[in-house]
């Protein structure tokens, strides 16, 4: 039988408030990892083999 893990969610968070350069750092990283994602779905897309046959000569 499993032992249910019990998480402490009544502390969230108790640091500092991030600095303006620390908000925009993560803002950066973000815009990042979203280019990165829709860029290798257009890889994607446009890698994909069309469905052609062999036509005979």
């Amino acid at each position: 039988m499993k032992k249910k893990l019990e998480l402490d969610v009544d502390f969230i968070g108790g640091g500092p408030t991030p600095t303006k350069e620390e908000f925009l750092a993560i803002s950066e990283y973000i815009k990042a990892a979203k280019a990165k994602q829709k860029l290798k779905k257009q890889r994607r897309v446009t890698h994909s083999k069309p469905n052609s046959k062999k036509q005979p000569a």
